[in-house]
């Protein structure tokens, strides 16, 4: 999973769900339905063969072909593999769909009884691989709904095992990610050294250079230019026809709700079941979306620390304010002195341990993980469970290399989708803003769209409400602490839509279905396999 977007300095937090080894709570079967269909719902499900843009009839009628592969890769397996794998053929540009072409990587989870569709998975990002989400779906999605669907998670354009973004080498990864990286590459500064505006402006733009050089030199021609989320959204329908459904049936978490509300906005009756969990509000600019995770982590962060204190074999003391003060002070020793791990080539920075930290608050149910790696890290001079967190969220194996290249894709992706906004001047407030409402978190989350200004891929996609008219009814759920993706931006999304109900789930951590309670995720699987929406203003937990 990534966390930043390149270094924590100017940085857009990513919006990926987490579905990792430090815990997941398993739903709960599917409980009788609380309310009527609408008409729209059951209109989508039964609707005809849906239209074929235009110059695109031979990608819709592609034939796929799905072979037995391996977990853990598209690789196909000797025998006895639980997953299926294609790859689906999509123009590189819609504009020319003559012209390049490249591939979607998709794995597929058989329904285990008799399926009555295939539901379409995404797992946010972006830069998020739902070829690796698919196989975790039995560790949180119901029996019934694994029972009634074939589940497909497929790689975006840009990612993964699809045609792929390709930047650093896993040693310049670590270094990136380590935060010394762009020190050798452009000469910047140090995190802690002191700089002015200006100063730290140029490190940003020379860090952007750097990185955008990286990746063209390594990834397929004119790729950059066309990961953008409405291309994206144009493949998903792509693959809808491939795989023979009429309509879309859809679980978009995080950046996925993007991508989901994107397509209906494109495809509208195209539009089936569809549940956008933890969403984002389309009208943000860069700058409010960083300025809305700012407060939101912070808000974690102190939900964290009372839940520590009550806790037992807390490193922290005092209150809240105290303890998130301890937190604070220890992210500046390790940016003083990074301390030692396991590894003695690979010491905690203070960008690996503000990932750690930025990681797990993405998790309520992994909060105990950052108290025991805060407790050796602190009291032991141990930063080795802290390494292991950053490295779990960053795709990181055993062995040194990286399963996925969200920490790459994430760049080129989002500076498609948000236009530069703002100068220099404003820029600067915008950083003021920022430390103001995350005094932990905030000075490293500035110039978002300074960095996509220098990236040199012109944004073109404006940031406007998203409406879906004509689209069945859209399930959208929030979640009340929820750090990357605020509960007001599942909000907003709700009340844009023509047609959507928003649960409510009162928690904390990133999304809700799969890691909350049986009143979630019963309101997804009565939605999801029976077309029912749940009651008008359902709050769960």
């Amino acid at each position: 999973m990534n966390i930043l977007q390149g270094r924590p300095r100017h940085a857009l937090v990513a919006l990926t769900i987490a579905f990792t080894a430090v815990g997941l709570a398993a739903c709960g079967a599917i409980f009788p339905a609380t309310s009527v269909s609408p008409s729209a719902a059951a209109r989508a499900t039964q609707a005809a063969t849906a239209v074929v843009p235009a110059g695109l009839e031979g990608y819709y009628s592609q034939d796929i072909e799905w072979y037995p592969c391996e977990e853990g890769s598209m690789t196909e397996a000797d025998g006895g593999a639980d997953f299926e794998c294609a790859y689906a053929a999509v123009p590189l540009d819609y504009a020319d769909p003559d012209g390049q072409t490249i591939d979607i990587a998709m794995k597929r989870r058989a329904a285990s009884g008799s399926a009555i569709g295939t539901l379409f998975i995404n797992p946010g990002g972006p830069g998020g691989s739902g070829v690796n989400l698919v196989e975790s779906v039995d560790g949180y999605f119901s029996d019934s709904l694994l029972r009634s669907y074939d589940v497909v998670g497929f790689d975006p354009r840009g990612v993964g095992a699809s045609t792929a973004i390709d930047c650093l080498t896993d040693a310049e990864l670590d270094a990136d990610r380590a935060g010394s990286e762009v020190d050798s590459a452009v000469g910047a500064p140090a995190k802690d050294d002191a700089a002015d505006a200006a100063e730290t402006q140029a490190e940003v733009e020379a860090y952007a250079s750097w990185y955008e050089d990286k990746c063209e030199a390594n990834t397929p021609a004119d790729l950059l230019d066309h990961v953008d989320t409405v291309s994206a959204a144009r493949d998903l329908d792509v693959l809808r026809a491939a795989v023979g459904e009429d309509v879309l049936t859809y679980l978009g978490y995080s950046y996925g709700t993007y991508l989901g509300a994107t397509y209906a906005e494109l495809f509208p009756a195209n539009v089936g079941r569809m549940v956008l969990d933890g969403a984002i509000d389309p009208t943000l600019s860069a700058g409010e979306l960083t300025l809305g995770q700012a407060d939101g982590f912070e808000k974690a962060l102190r939900a964290y620390v009372e839940d520590c204190l009550a806790g037992d074999n807390c490193p922290l003391s005092g209150g809240v304010d105290g303890g998130v003060s301890q937190i604070r002070d220890f992210l500046q020793v390790t940016a003083d002195a990074p301390i030692p791990t396991s590894d003695p080539d690979r010491p905690l920075t203070y960008s690996l341990a503000e990932s750690a930290v930025l990681g797990i608050l993405y998790q309520s149910e992994s909060w105990h993980v950052l108290t025991q790696g805060l407790d050796q890290a602190m009291n032991q001079d141990d930063g080795s469970v802290l390494l292991r967190v950053a490295d779990l969220f960053a795709s990181r194996e055993g062995d040194g290399s990286y399963s996925g290249n969200g920490n790459e894709a994430i760049n080129a992706i989002n500076c498609l989708d948000y236009p530069v906004v703002g100068d220099a001047d404003s820029w600067e407030e915008e950083r003021e803003a920022l430390e103001e409402a995350s005094p932990t978190f905030g000075a490293d989350l500035g110039y978002s769209d300074l960095f996509c200004q220098a990236w040199g891929h012109e944004s073109t996609r404006e940031r406007t409400e998203i409406h879906a008219s004509g689209a069945a009814p859209i399930l959208v759920v929030g979640t009340t602490g929820d750090p990357a993706t605020p509960y007001a931006w599942s909000q907003a999304l709700a009340e844009q839509l023509d047609d959507a109900r928003l649960v409510t789930w009162r928690g904390n951590g990133h999304t809700a279905y799969g890691r909350s309670d049986a009143c979630v995720s019963d309101a997804v699987d009565n939605y999801l396999l029976a077309g029912v929406l749940p009651e008008a203003g359902l709050t769960c937990g």
